[in-house]
């Protein structure tokens, strides 16, 4: 959007100024869905700003189930990426849905003569400060986790949680009756809004799809303040916009999760390559075949000793000396993690059906490693190693991870100039990469993946060292980020961000492609003053100055 030519406004500015005001007084509110590119308005009276003295008490005169905190809000300022610290205005402990939906009804009767946005902040393991908001509201949505969950069994069962309940607290309620989600992530200490406003996805997604295509219904608190329940057969416009939508178009504040029968144990099993056209191809056998694993993931070993285990994982081979003995000897290895669910009085049959499925892999012959652990351990194994880095004070250090969907078509060429030429000594965290089956992902959602059959999830979740200069520090990790994002560039590979990124409006459009269009209707029909979400700088809320 340009600014108007200089001869109109030459010959034409008193009937412009006239028209300006009555047009404003018809319509009191503009919202700019184009961040960086500014509208010509001319100088008329307008109502006059708030100031962050009248906002602190117009917000003080709400009546809540909950509370703002208007004064040590530092630690809604952080969040696991622990690079971006934007601090807020005020937050709300919310106690109830009115909560959330009068707070933002109010912020948007304000229009914009208040700067005032509002962002929904889970377990705060956001990157890039995607759930912070500078001055703004920041809704702290763990409040809500006291809101009952509610089990429904039958032929389809599924459970009704909070949009702020942890993902392991329903595995603990769902598992008291026999049952599960299907699909996860691979920490389960974030919230049910949280991965549903952007995809949820672990090593089951190539079976089941992410978490986001395992959702009934959902309850959003738009832009405007509306509490709207949403389906895909009610609202379904919403629904789809809403999962994966990246908090845009509205604060999920309940959800009715999918749910099947919960095997008891997990057969956990890694292997190691040294190829990586064998490793990709086993992978992708594996996916595409009937009864294969439960759970399939990938990842990317560079010079390193003691090779099965990780930050990211409590993995206990049953041969533990023969595991921390195996060094890379400097090579860059490929390491191939499979588990299989089962119940005790089905070993036998789950034991046939693995040795029949590791027969027709090509993996180093001396790398079959093998743990039996229960189904709680294994979906929550990240945060074994989180407490033993919490006690070290090394997880709440500066995280400036990468998240990549990469076309099947070209992952062999970005596997061998990011791991061959980028990254040669040290990869500062784990990498995961595995594909998945674009048939199992629901495309009416907002997330946008490659246009192909199958693609992998590359992640660099790289931990850099405060203070240090070298190679583990921030500075070192993100240069090498920024090199391999300019390869993808370059290299046109038809990649996209998972967990996106982007500081212009035109690399947004980039991103999102032909559903770019959709994507600023639906902010503009259900969050048409851009309240939402701002720490993902997408769309920039239109201020009146007086």
């Amino acid at each position: 959007m340009g600014s108007l030519p200089l001869i109109f406004l030459n010959h034409n500015i008193l009937y412009l100024k006239v028209f300006m005001i009555l047009f404003l007084s018809c319509v009191p509110n503009r919202t700019n869905l184009c961040p960086n590119h500014s509208l010509a308005i001319l100088e008329v009276p307008v109502p006059p700003r708030f100031n962050s003295t009248n906002i602190v008490s117009s917000l003080e005169t709400l009546s809540l189930d909950g509370y703002f905190s208007f004064e040590n809000n530092h630690h809604a300022a952080k969040d696991f990426g622990n690079i971006y610290h934007y601090l807020p205005s005020a937050v709300l402990y919310p106690k109830s849905v009115p909560d959330i939906s009068n707070t933002i009804r109010h912020v948007f009767e304000m229009g914009s003569a208040s700067e005032l946005k509002v962002a929904a902040r889970g377990h705060a393991h956001s990157l890039q400060g995607q759930a912070q908001a500078d001055q703004g509201v920041v809704i702290n949505m763990e409040s809500l986790q006291g809101l009952e969950m509610l089990v429904h069994t039958g032929n389809m069962p599924y459970v009704d949680v909070s949009g702020g309940e942890l993902w392991i607290n329903i595995l603990h309620e769902t598992l008291k009756h026999g049952l599960a989600p299907k699909s996860w992530t691979d920490y389960l200490h974030l919230t049910v809004g949280g991965t549903l406003s952007n995809a949820g996805i672990s090593g089951q997604a190539f079976q089941h799809g992410p978490q986001i295509n395992n959702v009934y219904q959902l309850e959003v608190v738009t832009g405007k303040g509306e509490v709207v329940t949403c389906s895909e057969k009610q609202n379904a416009d919403l629904f789809y916009g809403v999962l994966g939508g990246l908090g845009q178009f509205g604060i999920i504040t309940r959800a009715r999760i999918s749910l099947e029968p919960a095997p008891k144990m997990v057969k956990w099993i890694r292997v190691l390559y040294s190829d990586f056209s064998i490793f990709s191809k086993d992978q992708e056998q594996l996916i595409s075949s009937e009864n294969s694993f439960d759970y399939i993931e990938g990842l990317v070993i560079i010079n390193k000793t003691g090779l099965l285990n990780n930050w990211r994982s409590s993995f206990r081979p049953k041969d533990p000396l023969q595991a921390n003995q195996f060094s890379s000897d400097g090579r860059t290895l490929y390491c191939l993690e499979m588990s299989k669910y089962f119940n005790p009085d089905e070993t036998k049959t789950m034991n046939q059906s693995i040795e029949k499925l590791l027969s027709k892999l090509s993996y180093i012959p001396s790398t079959l490693f093998q743990s039996e652990v229960p189904y709680i351990e294994f979906l929550d194994r990240v945060h074994v190693s989180e407490k033993k880095l919490q006690a070290k004070g090394l997880w709440e250090v500066p995280h400036p991870w990468l998240n990549f969907f990469i076309p099947k078509s070209r992952i062999s060429e970005f596997a061998e100039e990011v791991f061959g030429n980028i990254l040669t000594d040290t990869s500062n965290g784990p990498i995961l990469i595995y594909p998945v089956n674009q048939s199992k992902w629901n495309n009416n959602t907002s997330l946008v993946t490659p246009d192909e059959d199958v693609f992998y999830l590359v992640a660099f979740l790289t931990s850099a060292m405060p203070s240090s200069t070298g190679r583990d520090g921030l500075e070192h990790i993100l240069t090498q980020n920024k090199r391999i994002l300019d390869f993808c560039a370059t290299a046109q590979l038809g990649m996209k961000q998972y967990l996106p990124h982007y500081n212009t409006l035109e690399e947004w459009q980039a991103h999102f492609g032909s559903h770019w269009k959709v994507f600023v209707q639906r902010k503009s029909a259900y969050d048409p003053l851009a309240i939402l979400a701002p720490g993902h700088r997408i769309f920039q809320k239109a201020i009146r100055t007086s």
